[in-house]
Formats: C-alpha cells, sequence, structure tokens
C-alpha cells in the first residue's frame, strides 16, 4: 500500500504548473529528503534547532582519509538515530575516501514500511 503524504518537496521548488511550493506526496522520497537535510545541515545552522545535523559539508575542510571517512560514519550513525530514529532504522553506514571524493553508502529501513532502502552520496572534497 502506497502511503500518500503532503510535504514541501526539498530541495524547495515551485510548480510549474500551479506556481506554489511544489509538495512530495511519496513516502519513501519524502524519508529520503529529510535524511538528506540532516546529512547537509550543519548544526548550528538553524535558530530553533540548534544540534540539529551532521554537517557532511564540513568534510570538504578536512583531510580526505580513511579516519576522515570513519568519522564521517561516526556522525552519520549518531545523526540519522537521533534525528529520525522513529522513522528509520539506520542498518549499514558505508564511508570511503576515494581521490577527491568521499562516497557514502548509506543502508536504512523504512520503519512504516519495513522496507529496505539505499542511498548513496558523493561529497567532493
Amino acid at each position: 500500500m502506497k502511503q500518500i503524504i503532503h510535504s514541501i518537496r526539498y530541495p524547495f521548488a515551485i510548480d510549474d504548473g500551479l506556481g506554489t511550493l511544489a509538495e512530495e506526496i511519496d513516502y519513501a522520497a519524502h524519508v529520503e529528503q529529510m535524511i538528506k537535510q540532516v546529512l547537509f545541515t550543519s548544526p548550528g545552522e538553524r535558530v530553533n534547532r540548534p544540534t540539529f545535523g551532521c554537517g557532511i559539508n564540513r568534510m570538504v575542510f578536512a583531510p580526505n582519509s580513511d579516519e576522515s571517512a570513519n568519522l564521517t560514519k561516526v556522525i552519520i550513525n549518531q545523526a540519522l538515530d537521533k534525528w529520525l530514529g522513529s522513522l528509520i532504522e539506520v542498518i549499514d553506514v558505508d564511508a570511503a575516501a576515494r581521490n577527491e571524493t568521499l562516497e557514502i553508502k548509506i543502508v536504512y529501513l523504512l520503519r512504516a514500511r519495513q522496507e529496505r532502502r539505499y542511498l548513496n552520496l558523493e561529497v567532493t572534497i
């Protein structure tokens, strides 16, 4: 059964047909967008939630090494568990330093559907 929700799409966009904010109606896509918000928001960036996010953007200024990749795994696990723990269960986070790119692979379970999902990201250092 497909869950229909009404949420503002991330990143923000305008619906061309209606001229209003674009909405996300797919639950799995909505959760993936929330994961990206947690990952790319730096702590201190939100006024009313100063501890929100994990700020993987900051890794751009870190040396691209195995140690940085391991630190990134820990930061991602902690942030997703804290901010989205009621929606997802993080099964695995893998981060690997390859040349000037930090490759991040996240395996998670959508709790509402008991559905395994995958998210792959690259942060260019």
